[in-house]
């Protein structure tokens, strides 16, 4: 069975800033690795990024592409930032603040792309965000996809949940994927 992984990697980043020193991808993917009963096929990592990114997100980024033992080998897949002016609600000040562009979009389009392909039996996917419901259905409704989720147990929606065949929770697998 081919499984591919496909990570939005705002949704881990915020759950690992619960962790003390992060999230591990490489030992995630292990961990996944493991539950899968083998190797995953092709892994892809979505975000955002600075234009220019920094040096410290250029050398993580080449170090998520790196295969193991090294890294988790993962195709990086970056959307540029944009700026949203936004006004406080309690003394009206308005300030400007910069968000992902395009990701979550990039990551339903993945979704669909592969499995219509049929780049994958079975995908796993790290993210929390219900708006990927309807690509979610479509591979399984229509293309007779297996789908896993993989999130945390206060920010995984239930949406996503009713269509997967598996969840593969993040905090049951702490401390193994903890840096």
């Amino acid at each position: 069975m081919k499984t591919v992984w496909i990570v939005d990697a705002a949704y881990l980043f915020n759950y690992g800033k619960g962790r003390p020193n992060g999230i591990d991808y490489l030992k995630l993917k292990n961990e996944l690795e493991n539950a899968n009963g083998g190797p995953i096929y092709e892994s892809y990592y979505l975000n955002s990024t600075p234009d220019p990114a920094t040096d410290a997100q250029n050398a993580f980024h080449a170090w998520v592409k790196s295969a193991p033992p090294r890294g988790p080998k993962m195709r990086v897949q970056l959307y540029r930032l944009k700026e949203m002016r936004s006004k406080c609600p309690s003394c009206s000040h308005t300030f400007d603040r910069q968000v992902q562009k395009g990701v979550d979009v990039g990551i339903a389009t993945l979704i669909i792309k592969l499995a219509a392909q049929n780049v994958y039996d079975r995908l796993i996917l790290t993210a929390g965000d219900g708006d990927f419901e309807d690509a979610v259905s479509y591979i399984k409704s229509d293309l007779h996809k297996e789908f896993w989720l993989n999130g945390a147990e206060a920010s995984l929606s239930t949406d996503l949940q009713s269509y997967s065949d598996q969840v593969l929770w993040l905090d049951d697998m702490v401390p193994a994927i903890d840096k």
